[in-house]
């Protein structure tokens, strides 16, 4: 089974960048199509984007589409997520989420492997 961790997340000013990291144990993750996903403070969890197990195909929600890329290695067991132009909205929880089907859509109930999270604050 794949086990996700995330890291890279922190406090930046309006305008800044981060590059979340979302690292998979387990020898398949080239098998799994990856996500990611954020959660404000009372808001429900909406995605963030999506990448294909190759790599190949990518797809973003409209409200990051031009300011964040989601990228993988999978030599290392790893999606990442750049995140630039940073806006106090863009305050959440950031979750990695993956599928064995290849399902990149922005439906939570079909990704089964999630991770903890890491926190993303911008100020203003």
């Amino acid at each position: 089974q794949v086990q996700l961790v995330e890291s890279g997340g922190g406090l930046v000013q309006a305008g800044g960048s981060l590059r979340l990291s979302c690292e998979a144990s387990g020898r398949t993750f080239s098998n799994y199509a990856t996500a990611w996903f954020r959660q404000a403070q009372g808001k429900e969890r909406e995605f963030v984007a999506a990448i294909s197990r190759s790599g190949g195909n990518t797809n973003y929600a409209n409200s990051v589409k031009g300011r964040f890329t989601i990228s993988r290695d999978n030599a290392k067991n790893t999606v990442y997520l750049q995140m630039n132009s940073l806006k106090p909205e863009d305050t959440a929880v950031y979750y990695c989420a993956s599928n064995f089907g290849g399902y990149m859509g922005s439906d939570r109930r079909y990704y089964d492997r999630w991770g903890q999270g890491t926190q993303v604050t911008v100020s203003s």
